[in-house]
């Protein structure tokens, strides 16, 4: 079949592979119809996420067909149309019991890599290196899925694939950076980030009570998304202070609020002796990620509040402003989405007209330009929110 593969660091090509097969009798083969790039792809592709090897797929939001099922998948056929979770469950573990299924004790069979990392082992991720399972991504022809009855989801009549493929990955991503805030009526939210999970953050806290959402980026046709679709007021941030500009925007008190939907590559913004001193450490590997957007959220939320994150984050970050988290009383809450959860939940707010997550598709794609998708993506070229590649053609 063909695939899209990471072959080295900004290195993608279009490769012959050999087709999935089933591994486990809970398994099942997805010819996939859809599959979307994400924010954290770049991470792979820009080489700040260790142990990827050359030839592997890449991708992990995809939408497609059942054509194989193992004995033992009990609750899904084949021709279902599912979308599958991007971060893989058991189903069966206390973690995904409790609805954690991104802490799931057995789906990554290769714990050791974490281990030695966090203290613990996390889920296995699709397509994302051989630290999160080394399982082959989406941007292919054909896809095994394991624990099939836990994480692929029949996607409801009515609802089109332009709109479930993103349930899959984005919409529960955002969804959660909201839930797990605990947003109360009344309360202000703001957004780094207007990429696709940010623009489902924005749209999923109105969902759940806020009466004002902020979002913060600098390209124009992501902002213009933001308040067009999302429904929030905008800041860029490379035309205002933010601290100052959010303080403006709360009579002094801050967000109660702050999602962080960007992770480990953000900019500094203004501030460019940050930046300098960001991207400098990372270069020369004493930190592995930027902590940009964690250190504006510290700043500018109000005491009290809450930061919720998101943005994937693979390392260790410099320059933490600990003292200001601390004595402001702040609640982090953070994770890899349990899409698990809400995937359901989700599909009854498209059905209800209150959620529509195709806008985020800017540009459907043959594989065959897998490369150039990617190029454009990450420079934000031709307004580019999300490509979507269409493997089948």
């Amino acid at each position: 079949m063909k695939a899209l593969c990471w072959n080295g660091t900004n290195d993608l090509r279009v490769e012959r592979v050999p087709d999935p097969v089933l591994v486990n009798p809970h398994d099942v083969i997805v010819k996939v119809a859809l599959s979307s790039v994400c924010g954290s792809d770049l991470h792979l592709i820009d080489g700040y996420v260790p142990t990827m090897r050359p030839g592997d797929i890449i991708g992990h939001e995809f939408l497609g067909e059942i054509v194989e099922k193992g004995p033992e998948v009990r609750y899904l056929n084949r021709g279902d149309r599912v979308i599958t979770v991007s971060i893989i469950g058991c189903g069966h573990c206390g973690h995904c019991q409790h609805g954690e299924s991104s802490l799931c004790d057995n789906s990554n069979p290769n714990p050791d890599y974490a281990r030695t990392a966090y203290g613990h082992c996390g889920a296995g991720i699709f397509g994302y290196s051989h630290a999160f399972g080394g399982y082959a991504g989406s941007h292919a022809e054909y896809i095994r899925v394991p624990y099939a009855d836990f994480n692929a989801f029949r996607v409801p009549d009515g609802v089109s694939d332009e709109k479930a493929v993103f349930v899959s990955d984005a919409v529960p991503t955002g969804y959660m950076a909201a839930d797990m805030a605990g947003i109360r009526p009344g309360d202000v939210v703001a957004v780094w980030g207007c990429g696709g999970v940010g623009q489902m953050a924005m749209r999923s806290a109105t969902l759940l009570g806020a009466e004002r959402v902020i979002g913060i980026d600098r390209f124009p046709d992501r902002l213009r998304a933001a308040q067009m679709k999302a429904g929030a007021e905008t800041l860029d941030y490379s035309r205002v202070d933010i601290f100052d500009a959010l303080q403006a925007m709360t009579g002094g008190r801050g967000p109660d609020v702050c999602i962080d939907a960007v992770g480990m590559e953000a900019d500094s913004g203004s501030n460019a002796v940050e930046d300098l001193y960001d991207r400098a450490k990372q270069a020369v590997g004493l930190q592995t990620d930027r902590p940009a957007v964690l250190r504006q959220m510290i700043e500018s939320c109000r005491k009290g509040g809450t930061l919720s994150i998101v943005g994937v984050y693979g390392g260790l970050i410099d320059k933490f402003p600990m003292g200001a988290a601390m004595n402001k009383g702040l609640t982090f809450r953070m994770g890899q989405q349990n899409g698990q959860r809400y995937a359901e939940r989700l599909f009854e707010h498209i059905r209800n007209g209150e959620l529509d997550p195709s806008y985020l598709m800017t540009h459907r794609l043959p594989l065959d330009d897998g490369p150039q998708a990617y190029r454009m993506f990450k420079e934000k070229a031709d307004d580019c929110l999300r490509v979507v590649f269409a493997p089948q053609g």
